[in-house]
Order: structure tokens, then C-alpha cells, then sequence
């Protein structure tokens, strides 16, 4: 049914047994209704709420998926400071995956990004964002954007609009202004005649009152509970083993299923002689599917003994020819063919690079390669199902509810209004969970493979990949090689920068240098990857910090400079990126000598609207191998929400990219992956992890990233120590396929 928005836009307000419910942004009566009939009579939640409860309890609802970066805190701190909350008594719930917390937030952040929004269009633009959250089924986590969007449009202004439908129903109780109400620590109180009340006994008159659009936000002088190290809601029962993952979960006459998927990708079953596994133990059916043999029995052991009985046969397409080489030889090829044509995709064109570099009187090149990665999450791809009676129920640990729950309904062939999405708590995602219509290359197999099992055996089934299937049917992060040239002048500055490089993703702006370039462009070529590809923690980032920073100290070098003097120099009109990388100088003892057998290297990246520059200190090892001893972070986010969470994202991004920049790759051979567990794709083991400083400079910019930034410039940093120390610039990842004593390659991918 159309909803017809009326003259004037508003925020609702509603009464739920004794509890406030409260919400902003235009809420069309339809959704309203949904919500109300899923959170409990009379209440209704959308974009950022919080609930108010007689005990004096405050509840907020988050809408994003808690990966261990904190945000079902933060985004409850954020709240509950604008609303003067008393931090012991806030609790937090996970949104429903349903439409009616679709999050307009960030859609909001999505859409309008730093464009400015004048207070009157604050209700219309509202409305917008909530109806485009909706068609779109937003509820993502990722992209770094949980702060810097649900945080500053959504928490903020709902904990700010809650607080001033509470000042007004206390004045008007009272009968007093409601300048003279104090609110603080979930306490309203009026000090000139003594009257008082707690948050939950003045919650039902307040929802008589509609919520201003736009009530005024606190200064930061003010605050509270932001900024300071508060404990994570999800910790304790990650500690004393109580936590439910999605692997976790058993149901009342549950099935498992185990399954092998074509190894090569694009390939399909010919054929399979299932009598193998349907004579053992507990095996209930083997389901033969286009691209997969799924075996379901009575538990997940038996069901991947069985599965290891078969020897299915597959047609394996056109894939079978691929390799990392001659992918590696087609992007090659394709920037050769692109600079031949001057045909391009262009990230950003500013002035004329290709002439500067020409007219310059010294010119450096390099050209430099990347591998497949995959996700390696600790707790492998599974899901459960339950098909019953027309409706679908499903379990698991997902970055985008509302997401999945589109991509579940298409897989199902059912309304998404009849599946139900159960969360629980998540094993790693970085991307690998993203399942959503909005990243159409990732598959949602453990997904699909549960719901076909269900439907087949008329019962709960709970799909559970091995680690080997969970490696080899990734969808990973893409393969590049790039090309990179510069002119120097004759004292060394930069004239010209072009930077060419193969597959483009997002964001946008991961190839945006900071540096005074006059000439610069950034282009592109696409269509050179056959392999599944998905968002990976840090996205293009991760890829461009290697190429750019590993360039730009080249560059110094050849300028005979200091690295981070050069890239000092050339930051004359960035004083947010001079000051991290001087900071994290100071932080270095960069211009001391480092300890024998060692050297540092630098590396900076501005990624999620977050600026932060590494120094890694790096020895090599008998084995001819890299070792990293000690890290240095300087970052500015613009405003720090919880200093304890975000620095243990910026340690923990860092050690899952010196994973990546150490030992990771994944090799493609006659079309599928090589790898097929830990021992193949090394991870940074605790023993491993460097000593890492973590300083903060709050330069009040706009609030940026935490999630992923930390993983950006690790790669970068690590290289350029290595050429530092030994002399030998490494252009191609992992480091471990170099001997680093000898020069020599130890191997080499495909």
C-alpha cells in the first residue's frame, strides 16, 4: 500500500507497556505498523532506536553485525551519551532482520556522504533515506561505516530526540521551563524546587510528545561515556564459552550436511555414484546439484566420512585453463594493450601526468603484483535451515540480515516476509558474510546448500563447510598488477604521478593520493579476473597502500631523501597527514639509528575517512624470511568513540594484513585453488605479532573508520623496511616467496 505523506513531516513517538519507544526520521504508517508488530504491541523501532523501560533500563537497537569491532558498543555509547544515559543500566539487542529496520542511516551516509543538510530538509531527506534503505534491504555491516554513518546520523540524533521528549514531559509535569530541567545519568530533575524522576517513570508521558528532527547534540566537553575505554557488551560470553556461533547451533531432530563443490569454478556435476555414502552410518541422501554433491546425515563427522567415500565427476568448463600466471599475463596484457590505445578508465585525471612525467629530467617506473587472498576466517562458512510449512528460518552469523534474507527468499523462491534470520554470533567475517543483492559475486552456498537440504529432508539441516571447502570456495580478493610512473625534478619533488593498474572495486578514492602532485591520474582496466571475487577487510585499500607507498618511498630513494622527509615535503597543503606522519616519527625514534640486524620502514594511508601512518621494524631471519618486531601507529579518525575498542582494531587490522603481506596467496592452477588449509596459507601466530603502539590524534575532522584502515598500509610499511635493511625492493607479494638473505626466490605462485 503507497503511504501519502502528510504536510508535515515528523518523528513518532510510542507507549509500549510502560516503556518509551523512540525513533527519528519519517516513518511511513506501513513500516511503523510492521515494527510494532514484530517488536510487541505498541512498539516500534526504526533507523536508530532506544527503549526506555519502567526499571529505568535503556535498550538500544543496533543495527549491525557484531565482527569484534566493537560497534554493538560504541553505537549504544553514542546513544547514551546524547541522551544522558546511565552508562551501568544501557543494554543492547541486535535489530530483527526485517524491513522495518532498514537502516536510513546508512543509506544517509551511502548517498549523501559529506554533503551538508540544511535543518529543514533534515525530516524530507529522512524520509528519503529510510525509503531508499528499504528498496535497497540496507542492514550491512562493512565498509568501515558503522560509526561514521549509523553512529552520526542515527545514534546521535536518536539519543539527543529522546532526552528532549523527556526534558519537555518533566516542564510540563512540572510546570517549569524546560531550561531549568537537568538531565543526567537517566535522571530528570528540576534543582530549584527539588522534583525528580528516573528516565523509566517519566518514559510514558514523554511519548505523548513528537521528537524534533534535529535537537541539539552535546559538545565534546560535555561528554561522558564517549571517549573513554568501555567494556565490550559481547565479551563475557566470548570468554566463559557461553557465546552461540553460527556453528554452534542444534535444533530438535537437526541434520548436517557436508558438501564438495565443483573445484573449478564455473564447472558443473556430470555425474556421482552415491551408493558409497548412502551405505554408511547416518547417512540419510546424497542431493546431486548442478555445481555441488551435498551428503545430510545424522551429524557432521559422518556426513564428511560419507562425503569422502564419492568420486564425483565434473564437467569443468573453460575455467580448468586458468592459472595465476596467465591471469597475471592477461593483465599484463591488458595495460599494455590500454596504454597502446590510450584507452582507460579513469579514478581521478588532474592537469596532464602523462607530459609532466615525459618533460621531467629523471623518470621512475615499477610495476608491481598482488595474489588472490582469501578471508581465512577462524569459524568456516555454515548456516543452518528449517523449511517448514511454508515459511524458512535461518541461522547463522551474518553481515547483512536484511541481506541475506533478500538472497535466502530468491534462493528459497519464497517472499522474504516468511523467512525469519536467527543471529548469532560471528567467527570472523571481513567480507567473507556480506551476503547482500548489492554484492551480486558473493555466493551464498553455505546458505543455499542448507536451505536445498532442508527442503529435501523436511527437517532442520545445518550446512557446515570444512575448512578445505571453506578455502577453495571463497570469493576472494582480486589479483591486480599495476604499473606505476613518476618524474622527478631536479630537487627531487614530483612532477608528474600515473598510476595504471588492473580491476577497480571500492572505494572509489583508494587510489586518491595526499600528496602535491600537480599531474597526476589514476586509471584502470577491468574484465581480467575469472576468479569469484568479494569485499576483503580494507577492500582496494589494501592493495593501492601496497602499490602508492611502496612506490612513493622509491621515489624518495631515488631522490636520495630520507623517506619520511619526503613524504613530509611533498604534504604541504595536508596538515592532517603531516601531522600522523610526524607523529608516528616521534613515536619511532625514527631518526635514531634501530637496533642491529634491523631496520624501519614508513608507510601512510588515508582509508575510510580515517588518516594513519605505520612504522614497521623488521629483522630477517636465518630462513631468509621477514620478521616484524615492532609497530607504530599514529591515526587520526577525526574523534575517537571508545579509545580501548579502537586501538584493537587498529592492532588487529594490522596483524590480519601482515598475515596477508608475510604468507598470504591463494594460487590458481588448472582452474582451481591450490591451497587448501592453514599449513598451505600461513597465519601470524601470537608468538609472531610485534610489540604495537597505538597513539590517537583527534583533529575534530569528520569521524572516520575503524575497522579497516589499520590493514591498509601494513604491506607497504614491511617492504619498504626490507629494502631499508637488505637493499632489495620486493614489488610482488607474499614476502615469504623471497629469500631475503640471498635475494633468491624461494617460489613462486603459478
Amino acid at each position: 500500500m503507497a503511504f501519502k505523506p502528510t504536510r508535515r513531516f515528523f518523528i513518532w513517538s510510542g507507549l509500549a507497556a510502560g516503556a518509551l519507544v523512540v525513533g527519528y526520521a519519517l516513518t511511513p504508517f506501513s513500516t511503523l505498523d510492521r515494527a510494532r508488530r514484530i517488536a510487541g504491541k505498541g512498539e516500534a523501532m526504526l533507523t536508530a532506536w532506544v527503549r526506555i523501560a519502567p526499571d529505568n533500563t535503556v535498550t538500544v537497537i543496533v543495527p549491525h553485525a557484531e565482527m569484534g569491532q566493537g560497534v554493538h558498543t560504541s553505537l549504544p555509547m553514542m546513544l547514551a551519551e546524547e541522551l544522558d544515559a546511565d552508562w551501568s543500566l544501557v543494554r543492547m539487542e541486535q535489530a530483527p532482520a526485517d524491513i522495518a529496520f532498514a537502516n536510513g542511516a546508512l543509506a544517509r551516509g551511502f548517498l549523501t556522504g559529506d554533503m551538508s543538510i540544511p535543518s529543514f530538509l533534515s525530516g524530507s531527506t529522512d524520509f528519503l533515506m529510510r525509503k531508499a534503505s528499504e528498496f535497497m534491504n540496507l542492514q550491512i555491516t562493512g565498509g568501515s561505516m558503522s560509526i561514521r554513518t549509523t553512529g552520526i546520523f542515527g545514534m546521535r540524533r536518536t539519543g539527543a530526540a529522546a532526552k528532549a521528549m523527556l526534558i519537555k514531559a518533566a516542564a510540563d509535569t512540572w510546570n517549569v521551563p524546560e531550561a531549568e530541567i537537568v538531565a543526567a545519568k537517566s535522571v530528570l530533575s528540576h534543582p530549584a524546587s527539588g522534583k525528580r524522576a528516573t528516565y523509566g517513570e517519566m518514559a510514558p508521558l514523554a511519548a505523548d510528545y513528537d521528537a524534533p528532527v534535529d535537537a541539539p547534540l552535546k559538545a565534546k566537553k560535555d561528554y561522558t561515556i564517549v571517549g573513554t575505554p568501555a567494556a565490550r557488551f559481547d565479551i563475557p560470553a566470548k570468554v566463559d564459552g557461553s557465546a552461540v556461533y553460527g556453528i554452534d547451533v542444534r535444533l530438535p531432530g537437526m541434520l548436517f550436511a557436508a558438501v564438495a563443490q565443483s573445484p573449478v569454478f564455473g564447472g558443473k556435476l556430470k555425474s556421482v555414484d552415491d551408493a558409497p555414502a548412502l551405505a554408511m552410518r547416518g547417512v540419510k541422501k546424497v542431493l546431486k546439484l548442478e555445481d555441488a554433491v551435498v551428503v545430510i546425515a545424522d551429524n557432521t563427522w559422518r556426513a564428511r566420512a560419507a562425503l569422502a567415500m564419492l568420486e564425483p565427476v565434473w564437467d569443468e568448463g573453460p575455467g580448468a585453463a586458468h592459472s595465476s600466471a596467465s591471469i597475471l599475463a592477461g593483465m599484463d596484457a591488458a595495460l599494455g594493450k590500454a596504454e597502446a590505445g590510450n584507452d582507460w578508465s579513469s579514478d581521478y585525471d588532474e592537469g596532464d601526468a602523462p607530459k609532466a612525467v615525459a618533460a621531467a629530467p629523471r623518470t621512475i617506473e615499477a610495476t608491481y603484483r598482488l595474489p588472490y587472498l582469501a578471508h581465512a576466517t577462524m569459524e568456516p562458512m555454515n548456516a543452518t535451515a528449517w523449511l517448514k510449512d511454508g515459511k524458512l528460518e535461518l541461522w547463522g552469523g551474518f553481515q547483512d540480515g536484511l541481506g541475506v534474507r533478500a538472497v535466502a527468499a530468491e534462493v528459497a523462491g519464497m517472499s522474504a516476509d516468511d523467512i525469519t534470520i536467527h543471529h548469532t554470533f560471528m567467527g570472523g567475517g571481513f567480507g567473507r558474510r556480506a551476503y547482500s543483492p548489492m554484492l551480486p559475486g558473493n555466493k551464498p552456498n553455505d546458505v543455499r546448500f542448507a536451505i536445498a537440504a532442508s527442503r529435501a529432508m523436511n527437517a532442520p539441516v545445518q550446512c557446515a563447510f570444512s575448512r578445505e571447502e571453506d578455502m577453495t570456495q571463497d570469493f576472494y580478493r582480486d589479483a591486480s598488477v599495476a604499473r606505476l610512473k613518476a618524474g622527478l625534478d631536479a630537487n627531487g619533488r614530483i612532477t608528474g604521478f600515473i598510476h595504471a593498474f588492473a580491476e577497480r572495486h571500492d572505494p572509489p578514492e583508494a587510489t586518491h593520493i595526499a600528496y602535491d602532485v600537480p599531474d597526476r591520474v589514476a586509471r584502470f582496466v577491468t574484465g581480467t579476473n575469472p576468479i569469484p571475487w568479494g569485499p576483503w577487510r580494507s577492500v582496494d585499500h589494501t592493495q593501492h597502500g601496497f602499490f602508492i607507498e611502496s612506490f612513493i618511498d622509491e621515489l624518495a630513494f631515488a631522490a636520495r631523501q630520507d623517506p619520511l622527509a619526503f613524504r613530509l615535503a611533498h604534504l604541504g597543503n595536508a596538515p592532517r597527514h603531516r601531522a600522523v606522519l610526524e607523529k608516528v616519527g616521534q613515536m619511532a625514534g625514527w631518526t635514531t639509528p634501530a637496533p642491529a640486524g634491523r631496520a624501519r620502514g614508513v608507510a601512510m594511508r588515508e582509508a575510510f575517512g580515517t588518516i594513519l601512518a605505520q612504522v614497521a621494524e623488521v629483522s630477517i631471519g636465518d630462513d631468509g624470511r621477514a620478521r616484524v618486531h615492532r609497530m607504530w601507529s599514529a591515526v587520526d579518525p577525526g574523534e575517537v568513540i571508545n579509545p580501548a575498542t579502537f586501538k584493537a582494531q587498529i592492532v588487529g587490522g594490522a596483524i590480519y594484513g601482515l598475515t596477508a603481506a608475510l604468507y598470504g596467496g591463494i594460487t590458481i592452477e588448472k582452474g582451481r585453488v591450490v591451497e587448501q588449509n592453514f599449513p598451505d596459507y600461513e597465519m601470524v601466530r601470537m608468538t609472531e605479532a610485534p610489540h604495537h603502539e597505538v597513539a590517537f590524534i583527534e583533529s575534530g575532522a569528520k569521524t572516520g573508520g575503524g575497522g579497516e584502515p589499520g590493514t591498509a598500509p601494513v604491506a607497504a610499511a614491511v617492504g619498504n623496511a626490507i629494502y631499508a635493511l637488505t637493499g632489495q625492493r620486493i614489488r610482488e607479494l607474499p614476502f615469504r616467496k623471497f629469500d631475503l638473505k640471498t635475494g633468491g626466490q624461494i617460489a613462486r605462485a603459478g
